[in-house]
């Protein structure tokens, strides 16, 4: 695989930043995941940061160097990430626990498949425009629907995430073949509701990702003022082999079987243990294996 890659995040306007992000990759298999910590619950940043730590345990752990299942993994290791949430929520006797929005996306056999759960984005741009994007997970987003009612509630809140007593629930992308240039962005809704589709889409194309990505979370920041939210952004431009030429690009080409590489700090968490720990990951690979033999059977 060869690709470029940048990351930011800014605190804007707030006390503290309680989004998290970073990308993991082996030779065969790339991870981009981003978690937008929830204000009005307590520990958002905690919540973000267990969501990330415990996806990259799992990719880790099942990319070796590929993922047997993308499909089977992208469920899986976002249930995985509420679970663990949970579990720190009850060590700590807490009333009301942690909660977190998430957006995963793996890059595998020159494919992208990703799952989400919540308002944190990704976009896929092609040639200047939005190939495809997540909808969010908030009654705004349903104001088509036909549900009575809707018209009474906040449709900026939203209707799951993870780290809520109910199981969160999520909506997981068909494979796109990805093709030179394509630019995959995870953005938190810090960047998103500050900057409309096209210009993300414009600035997002015409610039390798290295400007690009901090000239939109810099624009989203100064149109949004004081008030701004954090700002968080992780973006991957695809390129083909012939093609590369970027010097912020990165290649998996001389890695071996068991190379594994990430930019997610694995962060002590007041006693917690900072990764997934082992009977977590048995349990998802179990889920993991048992889903690729159903589907083998169909």
């Amino acid at each position: 695989m060869k690709f470029s890659v940048f990351q930011i995040s800014r605190r804007g306007g707030r006390e503290k930043n309680e989004d998290r992000m970073g990308y993991c990759y082996t030779r065969q298999a790339c991870l981009f995941v981003l978690a937008d910590g929830m204000g009005g619950h307590p520990q958002g940043e905690v919540a973000a940061q267990i969501a990330i730590q415990g996806v990259s345990s799992l990719f880790q752990a099942q990319a070796r160097p590929a993922l047997a299942s993308v499909e089977d993994f992208l469920p899986a290791a976002l249930q995985a990430a509420h679970e663990q949430i949970l579990r720190y929520s009850a060590q700590h006797a807490l009333l009301d626990a942690p909660r977190t929005t998430l957006v995963i996306a793996v890059v595998q056999d020159g494919c992208a498949r990703w799952v989400h759960c919540g308002d944190s984005r990704l976009y896929l741009v092609r040639g200047g425009e939005v190939l495809q994007r997540t909808r969010d997970h908030s009654y705004l987003e349903l104001r088509n629907a036909a549900i009575p009612g809707i018209e009474h509630v906040n449709r900026n809140v939203l209707f799951t995430c993870l780290g809520s007593p109910a199981k969160p629930l999520f909506d997981i992308s068909a494979p796109v073949p990805l093709q030179q240039g394509d630019r995959l962005l995870l953005c938190s809704d810090g960047l998103w509701s500050a900057l409309d589709e096209a210009t993300i889409a414009r600035q997002l194309s015409h610039l390798p990702v290295s400007q690009a990505v901090p000239e939109l979370v810099e624009d989203a920041l100064r149109r949004a003022g004081a008030a701004s939210d954090n700002v968080t952004a992780v973006a991957m431009e695809w390129e083909t082999p012939d093609a590369f030429q970027s010097t912020q690009g990165i290649s998996t080409e001389d890695f071996g079987v068991e190379h594994f590489a990430s930019t997610i700090q694995h962060e002590p968490l007041d006693g917690w243990a900072d990764d997934l720990d082992d009977a977590a990951i048995e349990r998802s690979i179990a889920e993991i294996n048992a889903a690729i033999r159903r589907s083998a059977k169909k």
